[in-house]
Formats: C-alpha cells, structure tokens, sequence
C-alpha cells in the first residue's frame, strides 16, 4: 500500500518537496509508478517519505524490517524516511491518515503531497468526502433508517452518500470500500477537518487490486509476499525494481526474512489466558464485554487461525482483531491511545535519507518543533528520559514493537533486541 498527497502551502517554502505515506511491504513496481507519475505533474526538488515501521496498519508484520524497506525507499528515488509511530501506524484508517498527514505537516518541509487510488477521479472521492466529514443531520437521519432496514454499513452509508447528494454516482459502494480509495477518502477528510491549504491529486493505481494474488509486472503487495513465503522468490523477478529485490533476497539469505506473526503464536495464546480480566478490558479497542469472549476463545483455541476465527464477528473483522492483539502483546491501553491522539506525533523518526535528504533533513530541524531522532543514541536519551512523558511513552512503544519484531526473524542468531538504540540510519547517495 502507497498514498502520496499533495500539499501546497503558499509562501512558506521556496522549493517543492512531495510527501509520500507507505507501507512498502516490499516496494514494488506499482510504487515506482506512483513516485514516477507524481514527478511527471511538478518537478520536486526531493521526496520525504513517512512509512510504517515493522508493523502495519491491518495488524499484520511487514515482510522484511524497517531498514530495510527503507533502503529499497531509497534505491527507487525516495530523499529521506521518517517512521510513523506504532500508535498511529497500526490504527483504523482514519487514524492512520490524521497520524500520516500530521508528521508529514509537522516537518515543515514537505510543500506537496499525492495520494494514489483506484477510483482515480478527485472530484467524486471529495465530495464522497465531504459528506462523511461533517455528517449533518440529513446524513445522520438517512443513515440510521438504512441500517435499521438490515443493510450493511458500507450498503447503508452508500445509499446514505446517494441521497444527501441527490444524485447517482456509478459504483459508489464499489468505491467507498476499494482499499487504496478507503484511505484516500480518509486522507480528505481529514485535510477538510484540519482545515490544512492542501490541494491534493490522486494517482489512478496501476496493476491488480490489494487481495488479488497473480503475478504480473504491475501486482499487489499481497500476491508478492504469497509467493515470498511459498519461497518462490524468483515468480516476482519482473515485479520489484532490481535493487529493491536484491536487498530482499539478501534479507532472506541472512535469515532475517519473510517475517510473519505465526512464531508468536504460543505467546499470544498464553498471555490471553492468563492475563487478569480487568487488566484485559483496559486494552484499546476492547469495548463492550469483548474481553470475556477473548479469554473463552483464548481457552478453546490452539491456534492463532483458531482464535481469530472464535473472537470473529459482524462488529469485529479480521484486521481489527489483528491489531486488538498487537495492542495486547505491547500492552497498549485506551487512556494511553487517547493521550497519543490528542498530542499527535511528537517526533521524526529518521530511517535513512540521500544526499539531498541530508539537505532536507537540516531544513527540517530549524524549521520544526518535532523533537529529531537521527541516531540510535538519540532514540535511547528519550526512552530515558522522564521529562515528557506522552513523548516517552509514544516512542516506547516501537522501541518495544522492534524487540518483538526481531524475534520474529528466521534466524534465530539475528534475534538481538535494542535494535531501535544500535541501527544507524541508511543512508545512500542518489542525486
């Protein structure tokens, strides 16, 4: 998943500086594309990426580290990497994008952002937008009465958006649950509500869609990492830029990739069943009595497919069991995420940059209030630090995500923790 904004903030910046929010589980051609395509519409002195760390926003692990998706960022002409902090980047896709646009705002550097979907049509995804951000009472009144009649939100909310417009869009349900139009939608509508003097451009996305899984030279993230974990490495030859597949296979020869969430099974399952039921009900995201059937299933199951499937429900999908269960194992509570959101990202993370992301990087700390973390050093003084503790905590939290994250590797001897206080940022020369 890739979504690149543009923003344009008249008078502040004299260079042009385009804003990249990713995944990159792994970078592929379809990304290149999109980096490409915004090229094509201005020409950006350089390009500042904000990307999840090892851990993303469906709940799942990326395939391969940080870093090392940071390099293959920067191999495909990306300037500089900036982390986005777990509590933002593992979130519903209306956190995820105020997290995103508000550390990419914050630097102070970014002068443009773009955003890739399938739709590929700005005019009906802001007025798609525009309705669902202020939600008036017409909108309310429509909405309940549709969900009332038994239909789905997604069907609900489409007939809702259909008449408050009082006209027909083609394929509005189609296009409110497309997945990179899903975040797009969200991104707008949190442009809207910030009232930020952005004007964004939509890229149409090229190849297949997020959950198809053929091999082409244009495929989805997930038909990739299906065949990493076959081990079929060489059926996406075609599909990665060169250099961003061979730091894949290099990740892979050194044991340190693919990564999945299945080694944590045993430790997921024991910490369910024994971890005391208030203590459980205090975990974000766990509402409504939900923590007694989390304990029942964590009781019948044997597996993480098992419990997932136990705790599954029209209210719960999937992926937000997927990140209910991240925010257990990293003990992540609700008076602390809401302490997270009403702050927003208090630093920059640094991943890696190229020359001229030095260069930006510079520009960044004169100009903004974040608080920088270029080094390793940099990362441990804050965990050490009680002087903020909103600051502290945020930051902890990856910190704490690396350490589980490594144990997730292969190899068992490149298991080290503490990573986030000894990885140095990538840096490469690609002017």
């Amino acid at each position: 998943m890739i979504l690149l904004w543009v923003l344009i903030r008249k008078g502040e910046i004299s260079t042009s500086v385009l804003g990249v929010i990713a995944e990159f589980n792994p970078f592929h051609n379809g990304h290149l594309h999109l980096i490409q395509a915004a090229r094509e519409v201005h020409d950006f002195s350089a390009i500042v990426c904000v990307m999840s760390g090892n851990f993303l926003q469906r709940g799942e692990t990326a395939i391969c580290s940080k870093w090392v998706r940071t390099r293959m960022a920067l191999d495909a002409g990306v300037d500089l990497v900036i982390e986005l902090p777990f509590c933002f980047a593992v979130r519903s896709a209306y956190y995820f994008a105020r997290g995103s646009i508000e550390l990419l705002y914050r630097t102070g550097a970014v002068t443009h952002l773009a955003f890739g979907s399938e739709s590929g049509d700005l005019k009906k995804l802001r007025s798609i937008a525009t309705i669902i951000t202020h939600e008036d009472q017409e909108y309310k009144t429509h909405l309940k009465h549709y969900l009332a009649r038994g239909l789905s939100f997604p069907a609900a909310r489409s007939r809702t958006i259909q008449n408050v417009l009082g006209e027909r869009i083609t394929d509005l349900e189609h296009t409110i649950m497309q997945p990179n139009n899903i975040l797009a939608l969200e991104y707008l509508r949190v442009l809207e509500q910030e009232s930020l003097p952005i004007q964004p451009l939509t890229i149409s996305r090229r190849g297949s869609g997020y959950h198809h899984l053929e091999i082409s030279p244009y495929p989805s993230a997930s038909a990739i990492r299906a065949r990493l974990l076959d081990d079929r490495i060489t059926e996406i030859e075609g599909s990665m830029p060169p250099a961003c597949l061979a730091s894949l296979q290099q990740e892979i020869t050194l044991g340190r990739a693919p990564v999945t969430m299945e080694t944590l099974e045993h430790t997921i399952l024991s910490r369910l069943r024994t971890i005391p039921l208030d203590k459980l009900a205090q975990i974000y995201e766990i509402t409504e009595g939900l923590e007694y059937r989390i304990r029942e299933a964590a009781m019948e199951s044997g597996t993480l497919h098992e419990l997932k499937h136990y705790i599954k429900s029209k209210r719960y999908s999937l992926t937000r069991i997927n990140r209910l269960l991240l925010y257990l194992l990293l003990d992540v509570e609700k008076e602390a995420m809401h302490a997270f959101d009403q702050r927003g990202p208090l630093y920059a993370h640094i991943l890696g940059f190229s020359t001229k992301g030095r260069k930006i990087l510079q520009n960044i700390k004169n100009k903004s209030s974040l608080h920088i973390l270029n080094r390793g050093s940099d990362v441990k003084n804050v965990c050490t630090d009680s002087t903020n503790p909103t600051l502290r905590a945020m930051l902890d939290l990856d910190v704490r995500a690396t350490d589980i994250y490594t144990l997730l590797y292969p190899n068992p001897s490149t298991r080290h923790g503490s990573q986030d206080f000894t990885t140095s940022p990538v840096i490469i020369g690609n002017d």
